[in-house]
């Protein structure tokens, strides 16, 4: 019976295609963006680690907990993530003045150096993902996604 080919239920396909799926959708392109991504930044910064430095670039030392909610990534892999920086000198980490049991993540003078330098590289990066789109349709994906996000 295992080897026996499937027949497919003609309630569960009417009308249902894989290509029109938001789902399927999102992970072609996110694939694609991640091609473009690893081809600009090569093995130099992997995304989480890109969207880490610029957050802190843009939002100053932060507690650890708080740029994983910044960066949309768990605890753990927040963790993993300033440790890897930690380990090249982009980052530091400090307990929290205010709250001993919060851990500082701050940008090193190095990490702020591969922020700035990245930042042309990441424009690049959203306009080769982005280029078949005209400057309209581009603003509006960008509100559509932020929707649902």
């Amino acid at each position: 019976m295992a080897n026996q080919p499937r027949t497919r239920s003609p309630e569960l396909t009417d009308g249902y295609s894989l290509d029109d799926q938001i789902g399927f959708i999102l992970r072609k392109v996110s694939q694609r963006h991640t091609a473009i991504f690893a081809a600009a930044f090569g093995s130099d910064l992997t995304a989480p680690q890109w969207a880490t430095l610029a957050k802190l670039y843009e939002n100053g030392a932060t507690s650890q907990n708080q740029l994983g909610r910044l960066v949309a990534l768990d605890a753990a892999t927040i963790k993993g993530v300033v440790d890897r920086l930690g380990a090249r000198g982009l980052t530091t980490t400090s307990p929290d003045p205010d709250d001993a049991r919060r851990v500082l993540v701050t940008l090193t003078e190095a990490g702020r150096k591969e922020a700035e330098r990245g930042f042309p590289i990441a424009a690049m990066i959203t306009e080769e993902t982005m280029s078949s789109l005209d400057a309209g349709q581009r603003a509006q994906l960008i509100a559509l996604l932020k929707a649902l996000s």
